[in-house]
């Protein structure tokens, strides 16, 4: 299977690694680190050279209770960096649910739209079906960023999320845009309890077998790893590499991590020892 994007064809034979960039004063995870485009661009090039197969670059924070920036602020802070890391010969992916910015983005050349929105901002759908070829990935979340915990309700939070991603897709593509052009994310953390995210894990192969199209996942110094192991989030490394080990393991064609360097070395190990 592949992932069609505007200037690479994705081969998905082999799990693929997409380092995070937040272009953000406040983050969850790493908040202001990377909040300037000189440093934003330095981490880009840092990733790659760790061995990121994609960058994802985003300047709106999703942490729960966040509040979204205007489009205006989300453009400076997201297309210089996005212009700097074309020339880096890895897809570059953005993270955003606005479409002004998507159309922007775009324009300049960026090959992905990630959205945790899945598209349904008003206009969003139109700015990627408008392109001949860019990638897009759809995420299952309720509400928004800063509501959405209190919509954490399922009766079999594997078979909505499924249902909502598969009937997302179909309309993405009644609207123009190729499936191989689509990507699925479950959205670990996203208007799900630990429980939740936990049943996600364990039957994602389920979760797998029930869409058309392959599954990016982020685990990535979640919430649900400090309830398991009580570390805070700069000390969740470990667990971080070892939710990406699972959920490549039960079927994730796309791993969205911040330590990029330690996620490769597993995968290595992990594919040398016969993963499957």
């Amino acid at each position: 299977m592949h992932w069609q994007t505007a200037r690479f064809r994705i081969d998905l034979g082999r799990p693929r690694v997409m380092g995070i960039v937040n272009v953000t004063p406040d983050s969850f995870s790493d908040g202001g680190r990377h909040a300037t485009a000189d440093s934003a661009l330095a981490h880009c090039r840092r990733l790659v050279d760790e061995g990121a197969d994609l960058l994802d670059i985003g300047g709106e924070s999703t942490r729960p209770g966040a509040a979204a920036p205007s489009a205006t602020e989300e453009m400076a802070r997201v297309l210089p960096v996005v212009e700097g890391a074309l020339g880096l010969g890895v897809p570059i992916s953005v993270d955003t649910s606005e479409p002004a910015v998507m159309r922007a983005a775009l324009a300049l050349g960026a090959d992905i739209v990630n959205d945790v929105r899945a598209l349904r901002r008003a206009g969003a759908l139109e700015a990627v079906a408008a392109h001949p070829a860019a990638g897009v990935c759809l995420m299952h979340m309720r509400g928004e960023p800063a509501t959405m915990q209190g919509e954490a309700e399922y009766a079999d939070v594997v078979a909505e999320v499924a249902t909502f991603l598969a009937q997302r897709a179909e309309q993405v593509m009644a609207a123009g845009v190729a499936a191989e052009r689509i990507m699925l994310d479950p959205g670990i953390g996203f208007a799900k309890r630990p429980e939740h995210n936990l049943a996600l894990l364990r039957r994602q192969r389920e979760l797998v077998g029930r869409l058309s199209r392959p599954l990016l996942v982020g685990w990535s110094r979640k919430g649900t790893l400090g309830v398991l192991t009580g570390r805070a989030i700069a000390d969740r490394q470990a667990a971080s590499v070892a939710a990406a080990l699972a959920a490549v393991h039960h079927g994730a064609a796309v791993v969205r991590v911040h330590d990029v360097a330690a996620t490769v070395d597993a995968l290595k190990v992990w594919l040398a020892a016969g993963g499957d």
